[in-house]
């Protein structure tokens, strides 16, 4: 998915209200989509990326680590940072998968300064991020017993989710909205082989099925995808829902 969560990221950037200047926090900053996006649109800033995953976290400091841009491995969930130390915190594709939403909500809260952003942002599992949608609907057609495992089933991915965590929270001045890119691919290898790969609850199903039934799995989606035909180029929408809010003064950490 980093190869999407890319094209998202100066989206996201935007709608997030960056400024330059800000000291920015990115929890769960992965390989450094994100960072990127706002290291080329706050050239002032200086930037924290945090994620669980100590690759993810050399990866990212090997490639943008530099005197203004920073990696460590952290938790969502308990961040080390003392409180108010940052005018905007940004979390991409990730607070779906944080056991407690609510913990990392509150850390989120505690170290970014009364007045300043906290904005997040989700893929629509359930309707239009369609690349993967077309592979949940094609393995629950052929294996029906792994529908608990659809992603459409995570938290936050549905419209509103999002914004109603942050009033929960007690975040002001909430704005929730889609954020659509398109995904394009080669051909039906450029789509299909990506789930092979065993990563992400859809990369685990294909990794567990038989080879019958992934191939099975792989014919259902090559129709679905390219009809009769020959082999052509993919193009399908993916859509996250992001959503942003104003940390009000009693949040004073």
């Amino acid at each position: 998915m980093g190869r999407w969560s890319a094209h998202l990221a100066p989206l996201f950037v935007q709608f997030g209200d960056v400024r330059d200047g800000d000291r920015l926090l990115d929890v769960g900053s992965g390989t450094g989509s994100l960072t990127r996006a706002l290291a080329a649109a706050a050239p002032l800033s200086q930037i924290v990326g945090i994620d669980p995953a100590s690759p993810f976290v050399e990866f990212a400091q090997q490639t943008l680590g530099s005197h203004r841009i920073h990696f460590e491995i952290g938790d969502a969930q308990q961040l080390r940072f003392d409180g108010a130390s940052f005018d905007c915190t940004l979390s991409m594709l990730i607070l779906n998968f944080v056991p407690d939403r609510a913990a990392a909500m509150r850390e989120m809260i505690r170290v970014t300064k009364p007045g300043g952003i906290i904005a997040a942002a989700v893929w629509d599992y359930g309707e239009e991020m369609e690349m993967l949608r077309a592979f949940w609907d094609e393995l629950v057609a052929l294996r029906p017993d792994l529908d608990a495992s659809d992603e459409r089933h995570m938290p936050l991915c549905r419209q509103g989710e999002l914004a109603a965590l942050w009033r929960e929270h007690d975040l002001r001045d909430i704005v929730n909205a889609p954020l659509t890119i398109e995904t394009s691919f080669d051909g039906f290898d450029d789509y299909w082989s990506p789930f092979l790969l065993q990563q992400g609850p859809a990369g685990a199903c294909a990794a567990a099925l038989s080879p019958v039934e992934r191939d099975a799995l792989a014919s259902r989606l090559r129709r679905r995808l390219l009809g009769d035909g020959e082999d052509h180029p993919v193009h399908l929408r993916a859509r996250a829902w992001a959503v942003r809010g104003v940390v009000p003064p009693s949040a004073a950490g």
